[in-house]
C-alpha cells in the first residue's frame, strides 16, 4: 500500500504533555471480515482444510462461520454426516487450525436452516392449526365424523413435483436418499389429530365437547339448541431443513416450544461429550425461513394454556372471532392476541433458551431474527451479535438499532449475497455493498460466502448457489486481501465505543398486528408490510436530512431510565410515526420520560388506540384521559412535567423543534460512533461526482484527524469556522470512496492530512505497452505489444476472450515536466476491469478496485526513466461463458442446482446458464493519464489549508 512518510511534512503542533499522536488503531482478529465457510456434504479433510485456511488467513480474513450444506455429486464416498465422530474429528482439527493461524471459529448450530434435522421427532417438528365448522340444529347430531385429512405436499430445491418423484417414506428418516430429494416440505396424507371441539350457540355460551368425541371421530353429543362447532386439528407443518447436510436431513423444529428446543440442543450435548470447544467463539442462526412454504407454522402444543395466561382470557371461548375474516373489531383484536403470543413465545421458548444454552457453554451467539411472526427488535436484543443482510438500510436498522440500544459492541451483516447474477459482481461491487452496512450501523462483516473446495477439484471448484463466490478459484482472490484491509481498517474504528445515535424511532409492531392479512400470522423483515407508512417515510427522511436514529420496541422503552437513557447511551428524543395502537401501558412509560424531561415527538396524531380484548374498553378510557391532560399550544408543543411533547405534520420541522441535532455533510453518508476520546464519523460518497469541500459535522473537535481506509493515508483535517461559528472540514472523496473522521479535543500531533490539488492538465502516458498474461485460464494466452492501452478482449489474439485471470500490461516512461507548485502526480487509470495492482520501478504502490482507480504518486518517487507495471484480474465470467459453450458441466450439486437471480439467465432446465452471454471487455479500457497537483499543507495549523475547487 502506499505510504506516505515521503510526501507529508511533519507539521508538528505546540508541545503537550497530553497529546497523541495519529496513529491507526490496531487490526483485531474481529476488526477483520469474517466469512461464512460451506462444508458441502461435510466432505472435508484435514489437509483440505489446512490448506484453504492458510489461504484465508493471507488473503486477510478474521474468521470463519462453518456452516454444513448439501453434497457435491460423485463425492459420495467423502460425504461426514453431521455431528459423526468423524465430523466431530474434523471440528476439533478446525479449531485447532483456527487457533494455530489465529482465525476466528464460529458454527451454525445444525446444517442449512433452520434449526432441525432427523434427530426431529413428530412432537418437535413445526406445526399449524386448521379448522372446520358444523351447524347442527337443536336435537340433530352430528353424521359425519370430526376429522380433517392433510393433503399431501411435496416441495423439492429441484423443482421436482410430487408425483413425479419416488416414493417418499414416513418418517422422513426412513428414505435413504433424501440428498437427491432435496426436500423443503413434505406433508402426508393422513388425519390429523383433534385438539378442541367446542359448540357456540347463537347467545355466545360455549360447551367444550372434545371429549365427547371417539376414536373413529363420532361425536357422541346432541344439541339443545341451534349451535356451530367448531373443531381445530394439529397439523405438521413439513418445513425441512433446506440445503441440509448430510445427516442433517430432516423436519423444522417448532419454534414456540421449549421441549422442542431442549431436545433439539440435547443432541448437539450429546455429540460434544468428550470435545473441547475452547476454539469456538459463537453459534449461529439463519433467518427464521419456516414459513418460506406452504403454509405457516402458527401452533404449538399448550397454546391455550400459554394464551390465557399472557393475554388473560381463554381463546377458546372466541374462535368465531380469531377466524373471522370480516375486519371487525373484535375479530381484530382476537387476532392480534393470538400474534402478540406467538411473538412472545418465539422469543421466551426459542432464543432466550438458545441463549442460555450457548452461554452455559461460555459461547455467544449470533442470529438474523428478521421474518419471524415476533418483534425482531426483541428477538435482536436477546442475543449477543443481531445479524442483518440485504440492501436496504432500514432493514439493517432493525438487527443494529438492539445492539446500539442494548450496549452490543458487535452488528454483522451476511453480506455481499446476490449484488448481481452469478461471475458478475466484483470486488469494487463488494466494496460498495460493505459500505451501505457501515452507513447501517453494521460493524461486523460476514461475507457470503466461501466454499470449501478440495485442491485437486477442477476449476472452478465447488460452488455455492449464492451469487457472489469469495473463493480462491475466483480470479479477484488476487486482489481480495485490499478489500478486506480496507474493512479491517474500516471496523477497527466502527468496533470502538458506541453507536451515536440521538432519535429512538417507535416501531409500530402493535399497529401492523393488529390488521388483518391472507395468513393467520404476519411476518417482519425490514419495511415489509410498511410500504408507504408514516414508519417507513420518518426513517428515509431522517435518513436524508442528517439525523441519526435506533428503532425502537415497546419492551425496549419500558427499559429505559430516565433522561431516554438505555445500556448503549442516551437519546435525545422519541419519535412516533402515526402510530393509531399503542399499549396503555407503554403510552404510561412515555409520559414518564417526558414528566422526567424527555422530549417526545408525534408525526401526524397521537394513538387513538389500545390493541387487544382484554380490558379493551378500560384501557381506552385510561388512554383518553391521559390525552386530555396534554395541552398543545398554537405551535402543538405541550410541556409536561420537565419535559416536552410535540406534535406535528413535517418530520424535519418536528425534529427541529425538538431541539434534536442534525448533520450538515451535503449529501454525503455517515454513520457515526462515540468513543472516549470523541467521536469517529465513517463517510462516504454515494453520488456521481468527485465531492471537494468543506463539511460541518456536529461533532466536530479542536483536533480533527481524517483517515482513508483503503490507500492508509492519515493526517490532521484542514479546518475553517463557518459564517455560523461552526467548525467546518474539509474532505476530497472520489465516486465511491470513503473515510474516517475522528473528532475530539486531546492535543494530537501529526502530519496533516494530504490534500491534493490540480496544478495542471493530465497527460497521457504515450508509447508501447506490453501485455503479459500472468495467471487464469483456461489457457494462458501468449505476449502482446500494444499501441496503448486496451482491453485484451478486444484484441483477436487466440484465447483471450474465453480468458478469467490476471495479465500485466508493462510500459516505460520518462518523468514528466510538471509546473514547480507540482510535489506529486496523480495516476488514473480510466476505466478498469476489473481491478488492478499499480507496480512502479519494481515496488507496488498500491491495488485499486474502483469504481475509481486512482493513486497519487509523491514526486520523489520518479525517476529520470520509469517503468509502470499495471497488473489487472477480471472475474470468473469470460471462462465461465466458454465452459458453457462447450458444455462443460460444473452444477453437480445435489440442492439448489445452480439458481439465477435473473431470468433471462435461465436455461431450459431452470438453471443458471451464460451460455448466450458474450465475453465481458477485460483489462485497461481507456488511456491511463498523470495529472500534476500539489499537496497542500500547512505547517502550524493545519486550518483553512485549502479553499474547495471543482
Amino acid at each position: 500500500m502506499l505510504k506516505w512518510n515521503h510526501l507529508c511534512i511533519c507539521a508538528l503542533l505546540a508541545a503537550n504533555t497530553t497529546s497523541a499522536q495519529v496513529k491507526w488503531p490496531a487490526i483485531t482478529q474481529t476488526a477483520k471480515p469474517w466469512t461464512r465457510w460451506w462444508w458441502e456434504g461435510s466432505a472435508v479433510t484435514e489437509s483440505g482444510l489446512t490448506s484453504a485456511m492458510e489461504k484465508y488467513k493471507q488473503a486477510g480474513l478474521g474468521g470463519l462461520e462453518v456452516t454444513p450444506i448439501y453434497g457435491v455429486k460423485g463425492q459420495e464416498k467423502l460425504f461426514i454426516p453431521f455431528l459423526s465422530d468423524r465430523w466431530m474429528h474434523m471440528l476439533d482439527y478446525t479449531l485447532q487450525e483456527g487457533k494455530r493461524l489465529g482465525l476466528g471459529i464460529d458454527m451454525a448450530t445444525g446444517t442449512g436452516w433452520p434449526f432441525g434435522g432427523p434427530w426431529v421427532t413428530d412432537a418437535d417438528a413445526s406445526k399449524y392449526v386448521t379448522y372446520k365448522t358444523y351447524t347442527l340444529k337443536a336435537g340433530t347430531p352430528l353424521s359425519e365424523p370430526v376429522q380433517f385429512i392433510q393433503e399431501p405436499i411435496f416441495r423439492s430445491a429441484n423443482n421436482k413435483p410430487f408425483a413425479q418423484t419416488p416414493q417418499v417414506l414416513e418418517p422422513i428418516s426412513a428414505n435413504t436418499n433424501l440428498q437427491e430429494l432435496a426436500i423443503d416440505q413434505v406433508r402426508f396424507r393422513k388425519p390429523l389429530p383433534l385438539v378442541a371441539l367446542l359448540a357456540y350457540d347463537a347467545k355466545g355460551a360455549v360447551t367444550d365437547i372434545t371429549g365427547k368425541v371417539d376414536a373413529n371421530g363420532k361425536l357422541n353429543w346432541t344439541p339443545t339448541g341451534d349451535v356451530t362447532l367448531y373443531a381445530l386439528f394439529q397439523g405438521w407443518h413439513g418445513k425441512m431443513v433446506e440445503r441440509a447436510a448430510p445427516g442433517g436431513e430432516g423436519m423444522a423444529i417448532d419454534h414456540f416450544s421449549l421441549p422442542a428446543i431442549q431436545h433439539y440442543l440435547g443432541h448437539f450435548d450429546t455429540a460434544f461429550k468428550g470435545h473441547s470447544l475452547a476454539g469456538l467463539r459463537s453459534f449461529f442462526n439463519d433467518s427464521y425461513e419456516v414459513d418460506d412454504a406452504r403454509g405457516q407454522s402458527n401452533w404449538t402444543p399448550g397454546f391455550f394454556a400459554e394464551f390465557k395466561q399472557r393475554r388473560g382470557y381463554d381463546l377458546q371461548q372466541q374462535l368465531p372471532a380469531l377466524f373471522a375474516k370480516d375486519g371487525t373489531d373484535k375479530h381484530t383484536r382476537v387476532l392480534y392476541d393470538y400474534r402478540m403470543t406467538v411473538s412472545e413465545l418465539l422469543l421466551e421458548k426459542f432464543t432466550q433458551p438458545w441463549h442460555g444454552w450457548a452461554k452455559s457453554k461460555q459461547k455467544l451467539i449470533r442470529n438474523q431474527s428478521h421474518g419471524s411472526p415476533s418483534n425482531i427488535l426483541d428477538l435482536y436484543e436477546a442475543i449477543d451479535i443481531p445479524e442483518t443482510e440485504g440492501t436496504d438500510i432500514l432493514r439493517f436498522k432493525f438487527a443494529t438499532s438492539a445492539a446500539s440500544f442494548a450496549g452490543k459492541q458487535l452488528a454483522s451483516a451476511e453480506a455481499a449475497t446476490w449484488l448481481d447474477d452469478h461471475f458478475l459482481s466484483t470486488l469494487g461491487d463488494v466494496k460498495q455493498s460493505v459500505d451501505k452496512y457501515f452507513i447501517g450501523g453494521v460493524n461486523h462483516i460476514f461475507y457470503h460466502g466461501t466454499n470449501y473446495s478440495p485442491t485437486d477439484s477442477p476449476w472452478p471448484g465447488w460452488l455455492f448457489y449464492a451469487a457472489v463466490h469469495f473463493t480462491p478459484s475466483n480470479p479477484f482472490w488476487r486482489d481480495f486481501d485490499a478489500l478486506n484491509k480496507y474493512v479491517a481498517h474500516c471496523q477497527s474504528f466502527l468496533q470502538q465505543g458506541r453507536a451515536d445515535n440521538d432519535v429512538l424511532l417507535y416501531f409500530p409492531f402493535h399497529d401492523r398486528n393488529c390488521q388483518p392479512g391472507r395468513d393467520m400470522l404476519h411476518h417482519f423483515d425490514g419495511m415489509e408490510g410498511f410500504e408507504k407508512t408514516a414508519f417507513q417515510h420518518a426513517g428515509e427522511e431522517m435518513l436524508t436530512h442528517g439525523y441519526t436514529f435506533d428503532l425502537v420496541s415497546d419492551k425496549q422503552l419500558l427499559s429505559l431510565k430516565n433522561n431516554l437513557q438505555s445500556a448503549g447511551g442516551k437519546y435525545q428524543a422519541i419519535l412516533l410515526a402515526d402510530v393509531q395502537h399503542i399499549p396503555l401501558v407503554t403510552f404510561e412509560k412515555l409520559l414518564e420520560q417526558a414528566n422526567n424531561g424527555a422530549t417526545l415527538l408525534f408525526y401526524k396524531n397521537m394513538p387513538a388506540d389500545v390493541p387487544g380484548l382484554h380490558n379493551a374498553q378500560s384501557n381506552q378510557t385510561k388512554l383518553k384521559a391521559l390525552k386530555e391532560k396534554i395541552r398543545y399550544d398554537a405551535n402543538g408543543i405541550a410541556k409536561y412535567g420537565k419535559g416536552r411533547i410535540i406534535l406535528g405534520n413535517d418530520i424535519d420541522a418536528l425534529l427541529e423543534a425538538g431541539r434534536v441535532r442534525s448533520e450538515s455533510l451535503q449529501g454525503l453518508q455517515f454513520v457515526r460512533r462515540a468513543t472516549s476520546e470523541g467521536t469517529v464519523y465513517f463517510i462516504t460518497n454515494t453520488g456521481t461526482s468527485r465531492f471537494n469541500g468543506y463539511v460541518t459535522p456536529a461533532a466536530a473537535g479542536k483536533y480533527n484527524i481524517l483517515f482513508d481506509p483503503m490507500q492508509e493515508r492519515a493526517g490532521l483535517a484542514s479546518t475553517r469556522t463557518g459564517q455560523d461559528g461552526k467548525m467546518q472540514i474539509m474532505l476530497q472523496l472520489e465516486v465511491g470512496e470513503s473515510c474516517i473522521l475522528k473528532t475530539g479535543n486531546v492535543a494530537v500531533t501529526g502530519s496533516v492530512y494530504p490534500y491534493v490539488q490540480a496544478v495542471g492538465a493530465p497527460q497521457n502516458i504515450a508509447g508501447s505497452w506490453q501485455l503479459q498474461f500472468l495467471e487464469g485460464g483456461p489457457a494462458l494466452p501468449a505476449t502482446a505489444t500494444l499501441s496503448a492501452p486496451k482491453a485484451w478482449t478486444d484484441s483477436d489474439q487466440e484465447g483471450v476472450k474465453q480468458f478469467s485471470g490476471t495479465a500485466k500490461y508493462t510500459t516505460r516512461f520518462e518523468k514528466p515536466d510538471g509546473p514547480a507548485t507540482a510535489t506529486a502526480w496523480v495516476l488514473d487509470l480510466g476505466k478498469v476491469s476489473e481491478s488492478a495492482e499499480v507496480i512502479l520501478n519494481g515496488k507496488s504502490i498500491g491495488k485499486v478496485l474502483g469504481p475509481t482507480y486512482k493513486l497519487t504518486i509523491p514526486v520523489t518517487a520518479l525517476k529520470g526513466d520509469n517503468q509502470l507495471e499495471i497488473v489487472v484480474t477480471n472475474g470468473m465470467r469470460n471462462r465461465i461463458i466458454d465452459m458453457e459453450k462447450k458444455g462443460i458441466n460444473y452444477k453437480n450439486f445435489y440442492n439448489t442446482n445452480f439458481p439465477s437471480k435473473k431470468a433471462e439467465n435461465r436455461g431450459a432446465d431452470g438453471l443458471f446458464t451464460a451460455a448466450n452471454w458474450q465475453p465481458a471487455p477485460a483489462g485497461l479500457l481507456s488511456d491511463v493519464t498523470l495529472t500534476p497537483v500539489s499537496v497542500m499543507q500547512d505547517k502550524a495549523t493545519g486550518k483553512e489549508m485549502l479553499q474547495p475547487v471543482p
